[in-house]
């Protein structure tokens, strides 16, 4: 496969990149993959440069191995993962280049059922802390004012916070990001907050910010 041959079905525009990211998906839930993309001459002709779709912003737990959970190949997802999904400089800095320079017309943040550091903060929340790693306790206390938020509104199942902290991520990504706020409003970029369900393997949508369905 040449370069060219692989751009003829690389997502050009955000509903695309969106619709592309949930028939991978549907093909893992059902254990039919494609494994697209993945072919010794497509290695060779993106040596020199990458064109992925989409950015998947997501929590770093080994079991949502990117790749593999949306059915897709070399070159076509630019992935940034941390525990817990939490926004720092860092991560801002890889997103938006993703959108300035590599042209992504999606990016998908993405939580999971029974994540690990929303169960910490939801233990430190109620004094139970567990651990003593200086930089765990930073990394919790930056999911904390989500867990109160949810908190102070009833919400108190780990599944309940996880889809706050997700839509949370989001305003904080778009408030802080003007390069990514602006690719949105240009309708050149949307933005696609996710949960996934580590049993059966699919993900639910939980906000769209920009022109997709």
């Amino acid at each position: 496969m040449t370069a060219s041959t692989a751009d003829q079905h690389r997502p050009t525009n955000p509903q695309e990149a969106w619709d592309a990211i949930q028939q991978g998906n549907q093909r893992f839930v059902h254990g039919t993959p494609a494994h697209p993309r993945q072919d010794i001459d497509l290695r060779t002709s993106l040596a020199a440069a990458q064109r992925p779709f989409a950015a998947l912003f997501g929590c770093a737990d080994s079991r949502l191995s990117a790749e593999i959970i949306f059915d897709v190949g070399l070159g076509d997802l630019f992935v940034v993962r941390n525990a817990g999904q939490v926004i720092a400089e860092t991560i801002l800095g890889s997103l938006e280049y993703s959108v300035e320079v590599l042209g992504v017309s999606l990016i998908l943040v993405l939580g999971h059922d029974e994540c690990g550091a929303i169960r910490a903060t939801i233990d430190a929340t109620e004094g139970k802390v567990a651990t003593k790693g200086e930089f765990i306790a930073d990394l919790v206390g930056r999911i904390q004012p989500t867990v109160e938020a949810a908190n102070r509104a009833g919400k108190f199942a780990i599944d309940e916070v996880t889809e706050l902290h997700v839509k949370d991520t989001i305003d904080e990504m778009l408030t802080r990001s003007q390069v990514i706020s602006d690719a949105v409003k240009a309708g050149k970029l949307a933005v696609v907050g996710a949960n996934y369900k580590l049993v059966e393997g699919d993900i639910h949508p939980l906000l769209i910010v920009g022109d997709i369905k």
